[in-house]
This record gives structure tokens, C-alpha cells and sequence, in this order.
């Protein structure tokens, strides 16, 4: 009964060492992830030139195929060659266009600017309007827009006002001009003091009045 025991652990001490490292099969064990990293990496691609064309994307095309690359809009054909793409002179978009659409090959205006802004306001095409009494305005089909200023003509009185909502000054008490510093009426002689009677130029009404000494009433000579 020892004898046996005796060989037996002979045998166990034995069979290890007889398996080699040959004898293990690395496909029963899974890569760890960085050998599965290092594999990828020797990928070998094929080669398409004068077979087919390949987009951004990795797609292949085959040649005489019509496709659509990822960085334009514009149409290309598959040749032997390499890709052939269409390259059309566009049309200029509108200045005042306000919409423009990349969907095609060329951009599209979808949207013209069909008002006139003006002073932080928008206004009409044709339509007429004042931003101030002086001033007529109207939105031109260009998108501009056009006004006029009132010519005022001169007031015939120096002291003119302004009437609300009205562009040119006007003589509330009528024509008039400056005697010294009185004002005094147009059209008649204005005695202004006991010695000098006044009266304005005709038509020169900013010009100072014309005066004309008589004799002095109420004074007597020393």
C-alpha cells in the first residue's frame, strides 16, 4: 500500500513538467485590449483607384456613379481618374436679400428685403411719410429712401416763430424790423422816442429800420 502512494505522487511531479508552452492554445484565451488595439492597426485597405471612388464618409462609389461628397452641395461623377465635380458660376445673391438657402449647388436667395428702414423704423415700398415737418420721405423699390426739404422762404419780421407741426417759421404780429431795440411795425412811421420817428425798409425787413430826427417836443434846450 506505500509503494503506491509512492508512485502516484512520482506521476503528479512529472506531468507539469512534461506540458510545454507550445502545448497551450493562445485561442482559448481572449486578447487583452491592448493587443486587439496594436491588430487594428496593421488594417490593409483596398485600393480603389481606377475601381470606384470613396466619399468622406468611407463610402465607395462605382465609376459612372453620381454622389454627393460631404464638404459640397455640388454634384461629382465617379471616373477613373477620381471624382469630376461640378463647378457652376453662381448667380450673385441679392444685397438686400434676407434668406439664402445652401441646400443646392449654388446658394438661392428665398427672400428679398421688400422695406425701407429709416431712423430705426420701417416703412413700405412707395409709401410716403414725414419724420418732421420739414421733411417729405418716401420708400423707393431700391430699398432707399429719397426726401426733400422744405425751402423755407425768409420770414419778413425778426421775431418769427414756430407753430407746432409746421416747417417754416411765421410773423404772428406780421412784417416788422428793429429800431434800435424796438421792434416796430412795417408800413407805417413809429415815433420811439420824442425826438426820432421810425420806419421799416421796404422788403428788407432784417435791416434796421430808417429813422429820421424832428424836432424834440417836451425837451428845451439849456
Amino acid at each position: 500500500m506505500a509503494l503506491h502512494i509512492h508512485e502516484a505522487w512520482i506521476l503528479l511531479c512529472v506531468i507539469p513538467a512534461l506540458v510545454t508552452p507550445a502545448a497551450i492554445n493562445h485561442e482559448d484565451y481572449p486578447a487583452d485590449e491592448g493587443d486587439q488595439t496594436s491588430s487594428n492597426d496593421n488594417l490593409i485597405f483596398d485600393d480603389y483607384r481606377g475601381k470606384g471612388c470613396v466619399d468622406d464618409s468611407g463610402f465607395v462609389y462605382k465609376l459612372g456613379e453620381r454622389f454627393f461628397p460631404g464638404h459640397s452641395n455640388c454634384p461629382c461623377v465617379c471616373t477613373e481618374d477620381g471624382p469630376v465635380c461640378d463647378q457652376p458660376e453662381c448667380p450673385k445673391i441679392h444685397p438686400k436679400c434676407t434668406k439664402v438657402e445652401h441646400n443646392g449647388c449654388c446658394p438661392e436667395c428665398k427672400e428679398v428685403k421688400n422695406f425701407c428702414e429709416y431712423h430705426g423704423k420701417n416703412y413700405k415700398i412707395l409709401e410716403e411719410f414725414k419724420p418732421s415737418p420739414c421733411e417729405w420721405c418716401r420708400c423707393e423699390p431700391s430699398n432707399e429712401v429719397h426726401c426733400v426739404v422744405a425751402d423755407c422762404a425768409v420770414p419778413e419780421c425778426v421775431n418769427p416763430v414756430y407753430e407746432p407741426e409746421q416747417c417754416c417759421p411765421v410773423c404772428k404780429n406780421g412784417p416788422n424790423c428793429f429800431a434800435g431795440t424796438t421792434i416796430i411795425p412795417a408800413g407805417i412811421e413809429v415815433k420811439v422816442d420824442d425826438c426820432n420817428i421810425c420806419h421799416c425798409h421796404n422788403g428788407d425787413w432784417w435791416k434796421p429800420a430808417q429813422c429820421s430826427k424832428r424836432e424834440c417836443q417836451g425837451k428845451q434846450a439849456l
